[in-house]
């Protein structure tokens, strides 16, 4: 790789990494997420220009942390609104002009109140539309591309290019305070809050594009949030639940692909290589969402789910009984499409493939989840395991032309091509 090269993989490295925190920073200045996410591209083109000439900082990060903030100090004396909003802004601008040549470690800090926290709750506003919110903030804590979003929400490109465009629209006409809600707001939030915390965990656990299965950074990311968020408001069940969801899911990072980065299925992973530390850590989230009391949640349920592999030493110690009748109460508490397949699978292992393929075929009869790859890849894995092979290549080679993750589509082949050999 050439040298601009390099450095223009570093550039897109750190993006992806510091990109949140500099929006969710900007966002605090001047009050405005769009101008926000405009002054920070601002200073990557910068990055852009100057680090192939001068090389890569010692600290990229903070670099970046520091253009942009100067990017906005300058937008807000163009504008004038020091001058008009004194009160509100003048002390402020002072703090932050101050901390610009601070010690570059301290500028990327973050304490329990933190800007991305403050940035995720100004994304879920209730002013904004539910699909609006999630999609919002994807884009600005997750770092994903428009195309990536609209793969997750199975929505053609140019809809939820509209859709992000609208939502930064309407947060600025609201005016809506750059805060974390009082008190007596939190539960309306919350549900959105959590629901785009775990898009942003899946998206990371498993990405609808590129040459990774996954993007770890926005597993921790997730993971980071998530903690934040239980500690902000610790007497709300489904907080730990989410967070024992993520942990539990995130302790298999390690067994999920091989040296060469193939992916590897959950039963056919080495447990032992497990991070059987945020195990433990989920199972304690867990515990702590069941002894808050009330019926379990979506995401403790879903939690629920997780901790009876995360028990089974072996794979076929697995209690798929159990999971299947907990995929039963999560289908009668948030019914979906999505929810029905998985609980295909789960009934497919305790009572058969011929269980599991009646709920997949109702599927697609019904076809809400067409388009969707994973549909036709649980179909495959059922075929094959009745032996009907080359039904089941088919499923195989539709889920293949599906999927945009290279590693799925490569695994995915794979699978095709062992029902022919078969």
């Amino acid at each position: 790789m050439s040298g601009t090269g390099a450095t223009h993989s570093a550039i897109d490295a750190v993006w992806r990494i510091e990109s949140a925190r500099i929006i969710a920073a900007l966002a605090r200045i001047v009050r405005d997420v769009g101008l926000a996410e405009e002054l920070a591209q601002d200073a990557l083109v910068a990055a852009l220009e100057k680090w192939p000439r001068e090389g890569v900082p010692d600290t990229p990060g903070a670099w970046l942390m520091t253009a942009a903030k100067y990017r906005a100090l300058d937008e807000l004396r163009r504008r004038k609104l020091i001058e008009r909003k004194q009160d509100e802004y003048g002390h402020e601008l002072e703090v932050h002009e101050a901390h610009l040549h601070r010690d570059s470690h301290e500028a990327l800090d973050d304490d329990v109140g933190d800007d991305l926290l403050r940035l995720i709750f100004i994304a879920c506003h209730p002013v904004l539309s539910p699909a609006a919110r999630a999609a919002l903030t994807l884009r600005l804590l997750g770092g994903l591309t428009t195309d990536e979003i609209a793969r997750a929400f199975l929505v053609p490109e140019a809809t939820m290019a509209q859709r992000i465009v609208r939502a930064k629209r309407t947060l600025s006409e609201a005016r809506v305070p750059f805060e974390v809600p009082r008190a007596a707001e939190l539960p309306t939030r919350l549900a959105s809050v959590l629901e785009v915390i775990y898009l942003v965990f899946n998206e990371g656990y498993a990405a609808t594009a590129g040459d990774a299965w996954m993007r770890p950074a926005l597993c921790e990311e997730a993971l980071r949030l998530g903690r934040i968020l239980a500690e902000l408001v610790p007497a709300e069940p489904e907080v730990h639940g989410l967070v024992a969801l993520m942990e539990i899911q995130a302790s298999r990072t390690p067994a999920r692909v091989d040296a060469q980065g193939t992916p590897i299925l959950l039963l056919d992973q080495d447990r032992s290589r497990w991070d059987w530390l945020l195990v433990q850590r989920g199972l304690t989230a867990l515990a702590r969402a069941e002894a808050l009391g009330g019926a379990l949640g979506p995401y403790a349920l879903q939690a629920a789910i997780a901790a009876c592999h995360a028990r089974a030493r072996t794979a076929d110690a697995t209690d798929w009984t159990r999971i299947a009748a907990l995929y039963d109460a999560l289908a009668q508490l948030t019914p979906s499409p999505v929810i029905e397949l998985n609980r295909a699978v789960a009934l497919s292992f305790a009572f058969g493939p011929e269980a599991g393929l009646e709920v997949v075929d109702q599927l697609v009869t019904e076809g809400e989840l067409r388009g969707y790859h994973l549909l036709n890849s649980v179909r495959g894995d059922l075929l094959a395991k009745l032996g009907r092979t080359t039904e089941a290549r088919a499923e195989f080679e539709a889920a293949a032309a599906l999927t945009r993750n290279a590693r799925e589509h490569a695994l995915l082949l794979d699978r095709a091509a062992s029902c022919s050999s078969q």
